[in-house]
């Protein structure tokens, strides 16, 4: 999680630099080689899979490609650990959506977990008030089509690795770049586009690399809530890196919204227990 909120960092000072797309697409170009890598070196390439699971890697990958211009475009905008708190309601939002989509059981006491979460946001995004920027809206939609991918993740045979999936959707993020990237100019290197772009893809193979050993060897039970740990992260990226201090009612929802998805976690894993 840290591996990918300093990402997230490089990015937002990437943006200073580059254009969205350019910086999309030659981030993925090394995302890409390495998942490539991965996936070969623990024998995930198997390109054998239903028809039906080809179609939700398709739908996982347009997913990927619209979180990835709203959220980039969010952190590029706003502040990082605002848009680093909303992008953390994907627990109460997955556990929401597979409740109505896919008939999954949800308590009341869940249910209402997910409500106070959502107070969380409203209190980051503010509609209506000065503080409000569209951006916030583009971080909430990340959110939509991320919740769509993670959907779309549950209904893959077992057949389909998990690697093989998250190259599908790397692949599809560095190709909407690339076409994204035609209608602009390119902007040449800098010194700060440079070694921003390096540590962007740096760090976002270290974080997939950490993400997959870590769902590989640890109990999802046990290293979940560790997700929360991204908001002291870009908090304090934020505050050293870009002067951006949180104001009383950003820190409040944030801390609603780690509170409600940690309780909701702790209820979906009882819940299986039993």
């Amino acid at each position: 999680m840290t591996a990918f909120t300093i990402n997230d960092a490089f990015m937002k000072v990437l943006g200073g630099e580059w254009p969205l797309a350019q910086s999309i697409f030659v981030r993925g170009i090394g995302v890409v080689i390495f998942m490539l890598c991965l996936a070969a070196a623990l024998g995930h390439l198997r390109l054998r899979l239903p028809r039906r699971d080809w179609m939700l890697i398709a739908l996982r990958g347009v997913c990927e490609v619209a979180a990835a211009f709203l959220f980039i475009s969010a952190i590029f905008n706003m502040p990082l650990a605002d848009a680093t708190a909303i992008i953390q309601t994907l627990p109460l939002t997955v556990t929401l959506a597979g409740a109505v989509f896919l008939g999954e059981p949800v308590g009341w006491r869940r249910m209402t977990a997910i409500v106070i979460g959502f107070v969380g946001v409203l209190l980051i995004v503010r509609p209506g008030f000065d503080g409000f920027s569209i951006y916030s809206v583009y971080a909430l939609l990340a959110v939509a089509v991320i919740t769509v991918r993670e959907l779309a993740s549950r209904q893959l045979s077992p057949k389909c690795p998990t690697m093989l999936a998250a190259l599908g959707s790397a692949s599809f993020v560095m190709v909407g770049g690339g076409l994204g990237s035609l209608g602009s100019d390119w902007v040449p290197w800098t010194p700060t586009a440079a070694w921003a772009i390096s540590g962007a893809m740096v760090t976002v193979m270290v974080a997939y690399f950490a993400s997959v050993a870590t769902m590989r060897l640890g109990e999802i039970g046990f290293i979940a809530p560790y997700r929360y740990s991204a908001i002291v992260v870009a908090l304090l990226l934020g505050v050293f890196l870009f002067r951006e201090i949180p104001d009383l009612p950003t820190i409040i929802g944030a801390s609603l919204i780690v509170a409600t998805g940690l309780f909701t976690l702790y209820r979906e894993r009882r819940v299986t227990a039993e």
